[in-house]
């Protein structure tokens, strides 16, 4: 993009699994150095589970990293030159690790005033369980979520991917960026807290104020939206599903025109939205039997022409190869550590007409510690040093490995 809207903001991530990395990787394509600050033995994601190895390409292509140990004073000195010079501390530490170790907000503040602390907690900072460990699941369990997903007869199910983790790493950057606007414009220094908990109660902020609306509780009902039908209802066809949306009194009646059963709009079990909420499994029989003969595709064509919503079920081989998918550009091109591509998708958004398609490769473990150290004052001999003791742990890419390791 030539210039990008954060060229010139350094990032420092102390952040692992997705949350905060996520974030960060968003902040890298917009122009972001972020600085990935890993223990010796390296982010989680480096354990070398294909999960591990898969949020690692995702979430952190581009960045920098440096390996240190945070609890050899060495260490904790290498990491406070990298906050002097940083625009945004980002941190998912257990809660009070980053304290303890010496990091925390007020520290962080001594050493540099400018500098955005980004905090990511699982249950937030100030309640009763602000010292618990948490994770996506943790939030979609306790925030309701897991309530309200499944069939209405079965038990609670997690949502099938990592959601609420991945919505957290949205909320934390909109956050970031607010902040950074914030100090830019009116020179506050505004510290970011963010909990997976809140946002999974963001989430659903639709269905709090219906229950505060109602008095009803949202319970699990499979698919469909309770209170209007047909609506996120599936339909068998003839090779898959759909979903149809056409509880509003036009579009209903559109439908039984375009599905040619008129007969619908005045059938009494169907004739206004509380029928057939209340007639819900009739009404998909009936949608059903008038879809079943065609194909997903065939039905999103003669729907979607006619102005009704409706979605094809793909799976994810079906949704690659998607018209819209391609047209979109959604998927870019990544880098492993020894420089294979392989396809990631991008950050979600365009600014103006720009799709980003640089290949940013992900760091090996340490590969940048002697740049960035060096970068920092410390002479050749101090980094060598500093590998020698096992105070920051180097190793280099392939393709432009530093002399200074010479000297160790």
């Amino acid at each position: 993009m030539g210039q990008r809207p954060l060229d010139g903001i350094r990032v420092v991530d102390f952040g692992q699994f997705v949350a905060a990395p996520a974030a960060s990787q968003t902040l890298v394509e917009l122009g972001a150095d972020v600085i990935k600050v890993e223990p010796l033995t390296g982010d989680w994601t480096r354990s070398g589970t294909s999960f591990g190895e898969a949020i690692l390409r995702a979430h952190n292509r581009g960045k920098r990293s440096i390996a240190v140990d945070l609890k050899n004073p060495e260490g904790l000195a290498v990491a406070e030159r990298l906050i002097a010079d940083a625009d945004v501390v980002i941190q998912n530490m257990r809660p009070g690790s980053m304290t303890k170790l010496g990091l925390g907000p007020d520290r962080v503040a001594q050493i540099n005033p400018r500098a955005i602390y980004a905090t990511v907690s699982g249950f937030g900072l100030h309640g009763p369980s602000r010292d618990r460990p948490g994770l996506d699941i943790a939030a979609q369990a306790e925030s309701g979520l897991m309530s309200i997903t499944g069939e209405q007869d079965g038990t609670p199910l997690r949502v099938g991917t990592t959601i609420i983790d991945t919505a957290t790493a949205h909320v934390l950057t909109e956050a970031i960026l607010a902040a950074l606007l914030d100090r830019e414009r009116f020179g506050r220094v505004a510290a970011v807290e963010v909990s997976l908990l809140e946002v999974a109660l963001h989430l659903q902020s639709p269905e709090w104020t219906s229950y505060d609306l109602t008095g009803i509780r949202p319970t699990r009902r499979g698919n469909g939206q309770p209170g209007v039908a047909p609506a996120a209802d599936l339909i068998e066809t003839a090779d898959g599903y759909i979903v149809v949306s056409g509880y509003a009194a036009p579009h209903w009646l559109r439908l039984c025109e375009v599905i040619e059963r008129p007969d619908l709009a005045t059938d009494p079990r169907f004739r206004d939205n509380d029928a057939r909420v209340e007639n819900r499994g009739e009404l998909l029989q009936e949608l059903s039997s008038a879809l079943r003969a065609r194909t997903s595709e065939e039905c999103v064509q003669l729907l979607a022409g006619n102005g009704i919503v409706v979605g094809a079920v793909r799976d994810y081989d079906q949704v690659r190869a998607a018209a819209d998918i391609e047209a979109a550009q959604i998927f870019s091109t990544g880098k492993d550590q020894a420089g294979n591509p392989f396809p990631v998708v991008r950050i979600p958004f365009l600014l103006g007409e720009q799709v980003d398609g640089a290949a940013l490769r992900v760091p090996d473990l340490g590969e940048h510690s002697i740049e960035i150290a060096e970068s920092l004052g410390y002479t050749q001999e101090k980094v060598a040093a500093l590998v020698d003791a096992g105070v920051v742990g180097a190793t280099w890419a392939v393709e432009a490995p530093p002399t200074v390791l010479n000297q160790s």
